[in-house]
Formats: C-alpha cells, sequence, structure tokens
C-alpha cells in the first residue's frame, strides 16, 4: 500500500507498476507488476487476480504508474488478467473515484459495490442463456389421456411438446400462468426436465400508441430539457401527482434515442420498475435493461453487461443502477427524487440521487429529479437557480385534484380504527362502484403485546424495541433485528392468562375490515403479505383491472403507483410521525400524507381524502391543509436556515457499535479528541450520544455528529480525520462507519 509521504523508488526493472483496488476497509491502493504470464498490457477498469494476504482476491486496475512508493522487490505479481476489455471506462472510473473520496469510502468497497455480485469474484461472465423446461422422450410419447385427471399439468406438457428445444420459464409464465406446481409434478414422474435456453434477444419496440397530447405546461418541460440535449444541467420537475411526469420522461427518452443516445432511469424502490417497464416498452424502441436486487445474479449481469454494451438503449433501476456503465448515454431521470430509499444506509452508504447528478456533470448531459414532494435540498437548488425549476402544476386530462380533510376522531366511536365518517364514505364509493386505498403504515397484526395483570410487555431481548405481534404466524417479531419467539398462551412474568393486544397494525386491520364490509374484495399490500416472488405485481394488476375493491397497505402503495379507480383515500393513526425526534420527520410527514393523498381520483372520478387524526391543530397539519406541498416546504426551508440545518449546513455522523455498552462512547470520545486537535475550520462536533435505540441485535450504538455550513471545509476535515480514524485503536468486535449526509439519525 502506497504512502504518499515517502519519497518515490525507482521503476523497477520488470515493467510498469498496476496500482489496483481490492474489496478490503482499507484506503489507497495496491501496488502490483504486471503477470509474467501475460501478453498485452492490461488497461484500467479490467479486473485482475492479484495475491492479497495469504491467498488471491479479484482487484480492479485503477491506474498504471511509473513508479512506486513501496520497495520494488517486495512488489508481487498479478497472476492473471481475467477481462478481455475493460468493465469500468475512464469516466465510469472518475464516478466511482469521486464517489469513494466524498463519500470517505475505501475504493475497493466503492468498485466492488458497482459491480454484479458475480464479478466480483474470479467468475468469467454469465453465459447469455435463461432456465427452461423441456419434454423428456417419455413426455413426448405419453399418451395424453392418462393425464384427464390433472389438466394443468396435461396443458404443460401439450405446450411443451409442441417445442422441442423447450420454453423459457418466463415465456411459460406468460401463457399459462403459474404452474410451477404442474412442472414439479411432471418432473417427479420424468417426463418433463429443466434446461438452459438462449435468450432471445428483445425484439425493438414499435411504439403502439402516440401518447395523449401534451397540455401547455408538459410541452414547456421537454422542450426546455430537449434544448439542454448534448450539455449538463440539472432540472427539478415538480409535478403534482397526476401531473403527467411519465409522459414528459417518455417524450424525452423518445427523442434522445432516435439520436442513438441512452437513457438512465432511477426509481427509489423495485415495486415501482414493472410498471415503469411497461410503459416504457409500450413506447419506446429498443430493448431495456431492468436492475434491482430481486433478478437472480445471471439475470442481472446479463442486463449489466447489454447497458455496457450499448445494446440496451435504457436501463431501468434502483439506485445502484447508477454506477452502471453506459457507453452512449444522455440523459439521466431520477423519479421520486425526494424518496430516502436512494440513500444507501449500510456499506458504501452513497445517495443514488446526488451521485446521478455528479454522473452528468462528468459526462455532460441533462439530468432530471422529478417528484411531487421534492425534497428540501433540491428546492433550495431550484430556489437558487442551481437547478433549472419545471413546474406541472395540473392534473393531467383535466382531472381535478382530490380534496382533503382532517378528521378529528377524539372522542368518535371507532370500530376497526375506521370512525363513522370515513364507515359511511367507504359504503358509498363500494356502492358506486369505486376502489377505496386505506393507508397504515403499521405491518402485523399489533404493535404491542402486553399481560393485563401484571403489565409484561413482550420486549425484543436484543434490541431496546417492542415486539410487533403477527397473528397469522402465531410469533411475536423484531422489526429491527429479526428475532422471533412463538405466542405464548400464559404471561412469561406472572403465568397469567389475561394476555392483551394493544393497537394495530395492517394484518389486524385486513381481518377486521373483512368483517365490516363482508362483500367486498380486499387486498393487503405489505412487506410480509408480497414476500413472495411476484406476488406485488400480481396484487397492482389485479387493483388496476378494478377486482380488487379496497386497497390497504403500507408506504408500499405511496409511491409512484397510478390507481385510476381509487376516489377515497383514508389515512389511519399517523399521529406518531408528527412528533418524532429526527429533524427531517416533519418533511418525510408531509411528503407521504401529500403523496398518499395522490393517489386518490384520476381522469373524471374525482377524489376525497380523509386524515384522521387526534392533533388537527398541529401546525404541519394545518400548513398542508392551507398552503399545499409548496407553502409547507417554504416555511420548512425557513425554519431549517434559522437552525443551521440542511440545505444551509452540512452533516457527518460518526457512527459506532460494540458489543459493550460503554465502548462506542470511548471511541467517539478518542475520535472527537483527534479532531479537535486537527484544529478543524468551520466545523461544529456534536456529541458523542447514544443513538435513538441505542441497542439493536445485541450492539450498543452511540454517534458523534460533525456539522459545517461550508462543505469544501468539511471536504478537508474530513479528508485529515478519516485518515487518522483509521490509526486509531479500538476493541475487538467495535466496528464504526462515517455517513456524509446521512438520511436516517438512527
Amino acid at each position: 500500500m502506497s504512502d504518499q509521504d515517502e519519497k518515490p523508488s525507482a521503476p523497477p526493472p520488470h515493467g510498469r507498476i498496476l496500482r489496483v483496488a481490492v474489496a478490503a476497509p482499507l484506503l489507497g491502493l495496491f501496488d502490483y507488476l504486471p503477470s509474467q504470464a501475460a501478453d498485452a498490457e492490461p488497461v484500467p477498469g479490467q479486473r485482475l487476480l492479484v495475491p492479497f494476504g495469504r491467498s488471491n482476491r479479484v482487484g480492479i486496475l485503477v491506474e498504471i504508474a511509473e513508479t512506486s512508493l513501496e520497495d520494488p522487490s517486495r512488489l508481487k505479481h498479478v497472476e492473471s488478467v481475467l477481462d478481455e476489455v475493460p468493465l469500468f471506462q475512464t469516466t465510469d472510473l472518475d464516478l466511482i473515484q469521486w464517489a469513494a473520496a466524498y463519500y470517505r469510502q475505501p475504493l475497493g468497497t466503492a468498485l466492488f459495490t458497482a459491480l454484479p455480485a458475480r464479478l466480483r469474484r474470479p467468475a468469467s461472465f454469465a453465459d447469455d442463456s435463461v432456465p427452461g423446461i423441456r419434454a423428456t422422450p417419455e413426455g413426448h410419447t405419453l399418451d395424453l389421456g392418462s393425464l384427464t385427471r390433472a389438466p394443468k399439468q396435461r396443458a404443460l406438457l401439450a405446450v411443451l411438446r409442441d417445442r422441442p428445444n423447450g420454453l423459457t420459464l418466463s415465456a411459460l409464465g406468460a401463457r399459462l400462468g403459474d404452474c410451477s406446481a404442474c412442472a414439479r409434478a411432471l418432473e417427479g414422474k420424468g417426463l418433463i426436465e429443466r434446461c438452459r435456453l438462449k435468450a432471445m434477444p428483445q425484439p425493438v419496440q414499435t411504439p403502439s400508441s402516440a401518447g395523449h397530447a401534451l397540455n401547455p405546461d408538459q410541452r414547456k418541460a421537454v422542450e426546455a430539457i430537449a434544448e439542454s440535449f448534448g450539455a449538463f444541467r440539472p432540472f427539478l420537475l415538480q409535478g403534482v401527482t397526476g401531473s403527467g411526469k411519465t409522459e414528459v420522461y417518455i417524450r424525452l427518452i423518445q427523442t434522445l434515442v432516435a439520436s442513438g443516445r441512452q437513457a438512465l432511469v432511477l426509481v427509489p424502490e423495485i415495486g415501482l420498475t414493472p410498471q415503469l417497464r411497461d410503459r416504457f416498452q409500450q413506447r419506446i424502441p429498443g430493448p431495456i435493461a431492468v436492475l434491482h436486487s430481486s433478478l437472480s445474479a445471471g439475470e442481472r449481469e446479463r442486463n449489466w453487461h447489454r447497458a455496457a454494451r450499448g445494446e440496451a438503449t435504457l436501463v431501468l433501476g434502483t439506485r445502484s443502477a447508477v454506477f452502471v456503465p453506459m457507453p452512449r448515454l444522455g440523459l439521466i431521470l431520477v423519479d421520486e427524487e425526494h424518496d430516502a430509499s436512494l440513500k444507501q444506509q449500510e456499506g458504501f452508504r452513497y445517495s443514488g440521487r446526488d451521485l446521478a447528478v455528479r454522473r452528468a456533470q462528468l459526462i455532460g448531459c441533462p439530468i432530471v429529479l422529478g417528484s411531487a414532494t421534492p425534497s428540501l435540498e433540491s428546492l433550495h437548488n431550484a430556489t437558487t437557480g442551481r437547478y433549472g425549476w419545471l413546474r406541472l402544476p395540473q392534473r393531467a386530462g383535466g382531472a381535478r385534484a382530490p380534496t382533503i380533510s382532517l378528521l378529528d376522531i377524539r372522542d368518535q366511536p371507532l370500530r376497526a380504527g375506521l370512525s363513522p365518517v370515513l364507515r359511511d364514505a367507504m359504503q358509498t364509493e363500494l356502492a358506486a362502484g369505486n376502489q377505496i386505498l386505506l393507508f397504515l403504515n403499521r405491518r402485523g397484526y399489533a404493535p404491542l403485546y402486553t399481560c393485563h395483570h401484571c403489565g409484561w410487555v413482550g420486549d425484543c431481548p436484543h434490541c431496546d424495541a417492542r415486539l410487533t405481534l403477527h397473528l397469522g404466524q402465531q410469533r411475536l417479531w423484531c422489526h429491527h433485528c429479526g428475532w422471533s419467539r412463538r405466542l405464548p398462551q400464559r404471561c412469561p412474568n406472572c403465568d397469567g392468562e389475561d394476555l392483551r393486544m394493544i393497537g394495530r397494525g395492517t394484518e389486524r386491520l385486513e381481518e377486521e375490515l373483512r368483517e365490516l364490509f363482508p362483500q367486498a374484495s380486499l387486498a393487503r399490500i405489505d412487506r410480509d403479505s408480497t414476500r413472495r416472488q411476484g406476488e406485488l405485481n400480481r396484487l397492482l394488476e389485479a387493483i388496476r383491472r378494478g377486482e380488487i375493491q379496497i386497497l390497504l397497505g403500507t408506504q408500499m402503495l405511496a409511491k409512484g403507483h397510478d390507481f385510476p379507480l381509487v376516489t377515497l383515500v383514508g389515512i389511519l393513526d399517523l399521529d406518531q410521525a408528527l412528533y418524532a425526534s429526527d429533524f427531517r420527520a416533519p418533511e418525510r410527514t408531509a411528503q407521504l400524507i401529500i403523496q398518499v393523498a395522490g393517489r386518490a381520483g384520476r381522469a373524471d372520478r374525482p377524489g376525497r381524502v380523509v386524515l384522521q387524526t387526534r392533533h388537527p391543530e398541529h401546525p404541519l397539519l394545518q400548513s398542508l391543509l392551507s398552503d399545499g406541498y409548496s407553502g409547507f416546504a417554504a416555511a420548512a426551508l425557513e425554519e431549517r436556515r434559522g437552525a443551521e440545518l440542511p440545505p444551509f449546513a452540512h452533516l457527518v455522523l460518526l457512527r459506532a457499535e460494540a458489543p459493550l455498552a460503554d465502548q462506542p462512547t470511548a471511541f467517539l470520545r478518542e475520535a472527537r479528541d483527534l479532531a479537535e486537535r486537527s484544529d478543524p475550520d468551520e466545523i461544529h462536533l456534536l456529541g458523542p450520544a447514544p443513538a435513538p435505540m441505542e441497542r439493536r441485535a445485541n450492539r450498543y450504538r452511540a454517534q458523534l455528529m460533525v456539522l459545517s455550513r461550508d462543505r469544501p471545509s468539511l471536504q478537508r476535515f474530513l479528508a485529515r480525520w478519516n485518515q487518522g480514524l483509521h490509526g486509531l485503536r479500538h476493541p475487538k468486535g467495535l466496528r464504526w462507519s462515517l455517513d456524509v449526509d446521512p438520511q436516517d439519525m438512527f
């Protein structure tokens, strides 16, 4: 590893120095000599197999130097070059090096985060094939009449007999629906077998429709952004829910693709990709590569290569897609740019939105940040002129914005957590054939399980948290560490039998709604009900077809989904969010309310939103009701300015966690002493203090906050401090991390 303060040695006689990054929590690069067996000199961006410690590791060549700061006689040779061509081009390396420096992370960590999982190992590229099924010789000769009692098996085998080479699993699913059980049965009888089939290239799509005519605001937005093609310019596209932001995206991508360039679209949640992909495929020619963590490792890698080779004209993905190489990238779009899910919270902590802006700057292309409820940081950049500010204040197609009313539920008789007013409104909408969305941001059956006799409460033994009752599984679960226990039938403390469930989660509300509205079809959408792959897409499609009348769910339903038949939205039990300690809580709560409310009403169906609360006088609710999100945001920005909080100051959190309670705080005190000795310029230190949830998964956590009004001064300080932090001694088991621009204060 190089030390920049040492005098460079003379160039070794063996050749040039290869400076390599490896996936290790160590700063700097590692110097190697070229492989003795290689015919050609490697190129930056290629993977190398290098000796590291007592084994070999995959490294990425970052640069080639003439000299090394290490003794040339101690340098080892590269074992082999793993790639024929570089995986990363110069601009890709520039982006990742900038990200590693800004977020103060080892370059190797950043580079390997940007690679598909298989390519982090010394593996060859995934073959361009996909799993499939074909009939065996026995399956081809079997009398189909023998399967009369198993019509689904008979249909599946008949389809496969018409395709001697077999069919892909995705093709079978498209033709027959879910046939996994039938396939297992036929495979057990020896009538079919699994195989690998060559993936068919995506056909060039012919747009099936021209889309709706743009209104004046949409046309203005499209023209302003298109004029910037070929040059860096950031835009904030603020459009109320239903204003047609996606139509603006489509028109821009169509123009870009027609000129031979590629587009990148980032979304915060995996659940948003199917709806967008379908709309894009109907309107945009050329292959679309989808990238997110729910794909199989092979499929994700194949899509990554299609983007890197320039075959995919459009890449649609979650935050990590910001790193995918795209040789002809000409436009970046970040949908729901305000969403905290765009920030990686573990490992290499980076903001997909902010890196997208930096990437657009490096390659020289426009970037569009779209949202109905922009983050205060983006709004500040727009109001100060750093971003172009484009607004879509009206819903597309002449649709009216929903009416929002606060419903004081104090002293109201509630059934299933619903007031009489909301229950009556639901009956009216159901009778009219409309859909209803009920939002409750708490999954499980009940958030508290307690003994009425002695007061025992189900606490997690590993976290400072209560256990949530999941009645369907007959278990108490910790939503923070994942620990669970069987549901006790008697109190573990006093052996009493009067155990009670306090509060309401989506699982309990679903049960109660089925009793209240027995004739209505209902779907619950939360993390528990959509665990099975494909289940979320199935439910969303059923909702859009009008097969489900009552939609019940958590914030999974609040983000970017289009439910044209929903005319009533009920927001339940959001009061606890009004008094959270995180300074971002008011912003997040306001965004959540507006996003959920935006699901109501489309086209000629007016929408209504009922927000139940025990605190109707709360300033946040009153501000949203009277001034909308823009008025709330303007007031919130003034509060942030007075408090010197982002975007008027910049934050860094140094977090530490360890098995013993005093260890994190002791380490952070040393870190603070180190910071103060470095004579920080325009830097303020707060803490150390315990984390809001001090104990999690049997580890105690504390944090030290660094604030500065000047970002360059903060970065200069972090460069010095980070080096010193890596030199601090700490007890075994203690882990620490730096989080630049944190979104989560916990």
